[in-house]
């Protein structure tokens, strides 16, 4: 059993607000209009499908949490499961996927807050939550609460302005939904699978869960499923209200979708709401990208300092400072949309592991039957093949690389 480092203070409410922070945000405002234009209006069939195969990877990630309920996630269950290198190469997977996302997510809280200065305002935001999250988990999980009211009022009007605003109309949805390309569909989950990734920040901050074994198991399937639930009439009202078309071109589909009917005058209210879902996406993410950093530093495949604990705050300082330190540094050069694809390639391999380390599990440590696993795992692998070329091809030469780079100098250490 891996001994305790950090301090368990989460409860399940606190688990599945962190969780619903994570996620919130990502595929709403980000992943929708790519997917949009991989699909067309059968998104919500590509939405559909990645809810399902992150379904599965949900319930291999609860049952390994509940086994190993320690910090770094699959990096932990790949080491413990299948070897040293496999759990490697998922955190090196993780960390390189989820700091693009960071820099991206910082981004899209600046251009929606002040598209002038959106830049500044990207770097401000992880500047200030990284200090949040250095004063202790306890914070940030009160925070994320806030966060997460905000944005589900954001969201709630947003869909009541685009349905009742007088500019839905079935017409909008076009032949898509009848007669849907299947590449397009398989694509669009790829994209969208962005969006569901953030419930793995539940199990990833498995050491600073109370009773993880009843939590996270618990926590997991209860965020992801409200969270299916709010994408799809989210979603599904910006196509009723706009067509996919427009969804695909806009660069914030939600305000357009509102702006287009007779109750515009609520349009500030999408703008505002992605401003704030954007910074609990941040929030959670900086502290679940620092848990790995502070995973790997203490099996000293990353540097040792990384995985030093505040003697008064309890959290893995030092790697909270370097992860807000290189999101900073990214966040003046990256593009949101050009991330997504390679993030999502990344993340999707990441969960391969995971349902791959479930898979050999004994019966009796799983939570539900092992098909589930064994189909998360085609799952994820298929939709990493269906994204675009240049986002599957870069994000295969940098697993390529963190491969190269265990096998030259980590291996026989």
């Amino acid at each position: 059993m891996i001994p305790d480092r950090l301090e368990r203070r989460l409860g399940t409410r606190d688990a599945v607000v962190i969780g619903l922070a994570s996620m919130l945000g990502a595929g709403i405002f980000a992943a929708v209009g790519p997917a949009a234009e991989a699909a067309g209006a059968a998104l919500l069939y590509g939405l559909l499908l990645a809810g399902a195969v992150a379904f599965c990877n949900a319930m291999s990630s609860a049952s390994l949490a509940a086994v190993y309920p320690a910090s770094g996630g699959t990096y932990v269950y790949g080491r413990e499961r299948l070897g040293r290198f496999w759990g490697y190469l998922a955190g090196w997977a993780f960390v390189v996927g989820k700091l693009a996302s960071l820099a991206a997510m910082a981004l899209t809280f600046g251009t929606y807050a002040a598209p002038e200065f959106a830049r500044p305002l990207a770097v401000t935001a992880v500047v200030v939550l990284t200090a949040v999250n250095y004063r202790g988990v306890t914070k940030t999980a009160r925070l994320a609460r806030v966060i997460v009211t905000l944005v589900l009022c954001a969201l709630a009007t947003i869909v009541i302005a685009s349905l009742l605003g007088g500019q839905a109309d079935l017409d909008n949805l076009g032949g898509d939904l009848t007669d849907p390309s299947v590449s397009g569909v398989l694509r669009s989950a790829g994209l969208l699978f962005f969006a569901f990734a953030g419930y793995a920040r539940i199990a990833t901050m498995g050491e600073e869960v109370r009773d993880p074994k009843r939590t996270i198991p618990r926590a997991i399937p209860m965020a992801l499923g409200l969270t299916m639930v709010i994408y799809v009439l989210v979603d599904g009202a910006a196509l009723l209200a706009i067509g996919p078309d427009r969804v695909a071109d806009s660069t914030a589909p939600l305000t357009d979708a509102v702006a287009a009917g007779d109750l515009s005058w609520l349009a500030p209210a999408a703008r505002i709401g992605a401003a704030i879902a954007s910074l609990g996406v941040l929030l959670s993410l900086i502290t679940g990208v620092s848990r790995t950093l502070f995973a790997m530093a203490g099996n000293r495949e990353l540097p040792v300092a990384l995985a030093a604990v505040h003697p008064r705050f309890k959290v893995p300082y030092r790697a909270e400072l370097v992860v807000g330190a290189i999101v900073a540094t990214l966040a003046v050069t990256t593009d949101l949309r050009s991330v997504i694809g390679f993030s999502s390639f990344a993340v999707l391999f990441y969960y391969a592991i995971a349902n791959a380390s479930a898979w050999t599990l004994a019966r009796e440590q799983l939570l539900w039957p092992r098909l589930f696993s064994g189909a998360g795992f085609v799952g994820c692998l298929a939709l990493a093949l269906s994204l675009p070329v240049a986002a599957a091809g870069v994000g295969a030469g940098v697993l390529a690389l963190g491969a190269l780079i265990y096998l030259v100098w980590l291996k026989d250490e």
